[in-house]
């Protein structure tokens, strides 16, 4: 036998007995699988998630704490945040806070008292309002001749439906009906002088002057209500 037959049986023999070794070890489980004809899935190692860093979770906390304000709350620990309208107090920007006017007194008016010759025996009062404020004049004058210890009534009937309210540079009237025109009276003097209160025996008094000859008083006397005019003082 030829040196090159003996080396090709021999290589051939060697080949045989690789491939038995070969597929006794895939036998045992400890050869190398092709890959796609497992059955099983391959282990897959999970991948650890990175933590978050400082600056991620201080831009976390600045957005929600974000979102709370403009929704107008905040955490549990932080504050309410509010936001309250003011309101008006009060005031009042209605009629009710204009001012009431106040009394007639002797210091804010000007009062005269004239003799007039229709209706006979009566004495005109006047009562002008020299302040800078209006004023009322209440019920009916108080007139005491020279010393009367009491003052004449007035005539009901001439009681006005509202009191007499006197702006600046305005006036109120009143008659005095001195005495009877029938004589019927008694008991009459002549008086020089007189005082007046304003607003029904109250305040400071008044003291216009009389004629220089006086007037003729008798116990008919009376006295009308304030008026706004000349012409209703007169018709008592």
């Amino acid at each position: 036998m030829s040196a090159r037959t003996t080396r090709n049986r021999m290589l051939a023999a060697a080949a045989i007995t690789f491939a038995t070794l070969t597929l006794a070890a895939c036998n045992d489980g400890g050869g190398v699988r092709e890959e796609g004809t497992s059955t099983q899935s391959p282990i897959t190692s999970a991948t650890p998630s990175s933590p978050s860093s400082p600056s991620d979770k201080t831009n976390e906390g600045t957005s929600t704490g974000a979102d709370q304000a403009a929704n107008g709350t905040t955490g549990s620990s932080g504050a309410t945040n509010s936001t309250g309208s003011t309101g008006s107090t009060g005031s009042n920007d209605s009629n009710d806070s204009a001012p009431t006017s106040a009394r007639c007194s002797s210091t804010t008016t000007r009062t005269t008292a004239t003799e007039v010759s229709r209706p006979l025996n009566h004495l005109l009062l006047t009562v002008t309002n020299i302040g800078s404020g209006n004023c009322n004049l209440i019920g009916y004058p108080a007139v005491r001749f020279e010393e009367a210890q009491s003052v004449p009534p007035a005539f009901e009937d001439s009681k006005p439906q509202a009191v007499v309210t006197l702006a600046p540079g305005e006036s109120g009237y009143a008659s005095v009906l001195l005495s009877a025109a029938d004589g019927s009276g008694s008991n009459g003097y002549t008086a020089k002088s007189l005082s007046v209160l304003l607003n029904n025996s109250t305040g400071d008094a008044s003291h216009p002057s009389l004629p220089a000859k006086g007037v003729y008083v008798d116990d008919s006397i009376g006295v009308s209500y304030w008026q706004s005019t000349m012409a209703d003082a007169l018709t008592w």
